[in-house]
């Protein structure tokens, strides 16, 4: 009889190239990839995440089960059995070394954020269980001295897996870019997904949730205030991408479940946001100053050094479905 690992790894033979393979392949390689959930290059095996124990005040790190597979969540069960655990780092994957921990205080809120309630969230992949980054406000991950991420104008492409049911209309759920001190540097210091109903800058049509770009002093879902071409995305789980290159930036989004990607927008930046000035920090759950009132889920997430093609985002949405986010009964 097959045991439940091997099964699980024929399950993912589909799937032996991770999404940082595919952006390698297409010439925009990883500079960041995070995941809580899985490997994403499909020779991967080292830590995902730590997780901190309450009882003990002692941390583990949480591997993938075997190379480029899943979250090894049983080691989890057991370190955090009858005792309260957080999300105190996510691993890069990449070879530039961009892990996460804890924000320090910023400008909006003077405060380090909390990790992740580790065990809030237990979903599955292709059957096998694992957890999510479940932020519940006061929560957020950076890296302010990084490596090889986009400054300047330069281009640069990403995407995070999403919760398309947990979010809200606070700021701001942000994967991407932004400014190195925590502060906000105005218009046009960081490029980072954006995903909720947040419409006090900008929106996309009808009440969301949308996926946007935080460009700093606005969230974007196009060029405009109000983007009616950037409809909601209603589903259990969402692939939210956002690309930026000189002179414009595109949104896609989709299904994490199935289908494709589609573009709600592709076109120039807003006014005031020309040239970019990124300034090459990573954060996650948060805005670039350290807001922290937003609520949503992360699951995975990369940032590419260039503008990936349309070919490579098709062929990474189809690597995200066949992986089988799935959540329990």
């Amino acid at each position: 009889m097959l045991g439940a690992l091997t099964v699980f790894s024929l399950a993912l033979s589909a799937t032996a190239s991770g999404p940082c393979d595919i952006y390698a392949a297409g010439g925009t390689p990883c500079v960041a990839a995070h995941s809580v959930v899985r490997a994403l290059y499909g020779a991967y095996s080292g830590p995902l995440y730590a997780v901190h124990r309450t009882s003990d005040s002692t941390t583990l790190n949480i591997s993938t089960v075997a190379p480029g597979s899943v979250a090894d969540s049983a080691s989890q069960d057991k370190f955090c059995a009858g005792t309260d655990c957080a999300i105190v780092a996510i691993f890069d994957q990449s070879p530039r070394g961009n892990d996460l921990t804890l924000a320090p205080p910023g400008g909006a809120a003077p405060h380090t954020d909390l990790g992740t309630n580790a065990s809030r969230e237990r979903f599955t992949l292709n059957g096998h269980p694992v957890y999510s980054a479940y932020f519940e406000g006061g929560m957020g991950y950076r890296n302010d001295k990084t490596n090889g991420i986009a400054t300047g104008d330069e281009a640069e492409s990403m995407y995070m897996v999403t919760s398309g049911t947990h979010y809200n209309d606070k700021c701001c759920f942000d994967y991407g870019n932004a400014e190195t001190d925590a502060k906000d540097h105005g218009a046009g210091t960081m490029e980072a997904i954006y995903w909720g109903n947040c419409s006090g800058w900008g929106s996309g049509d009808a009440k969301g949730p949308w996926v946007m770009a935080d460009l700093e002093n606005g969230l974007w879902g196009g060029d405009q205030k109000v983007n009616p071409s950037n409809t909601p995305i209603q589903a259990e789980y969402v692939t939210a991408m956002v690309k930026g290159k000189a002179g414009g930036f595109e949104l896609k989004g989709g299904d994490a479940q199935q289908g494709n990607l589609a573009t709600k927008y592709s076109g120039p930046r807003p006014n005031h946001y020309n040239p970019m000035q990124k300034q090459g920090a990573i954060i996650l759950g948060i805005g670039g100053d350290n807001s922290d009132w937003a609520v949503g889920t992360f699951y995975e997430g990369v940032m590419a050094q260039g503008f990936s093609s349309d070919s490579t985002d098709d062929a990474v949405q189809a690597n995200i479905v066949a992986v089988g986010y799935k959540m329990l009964p």
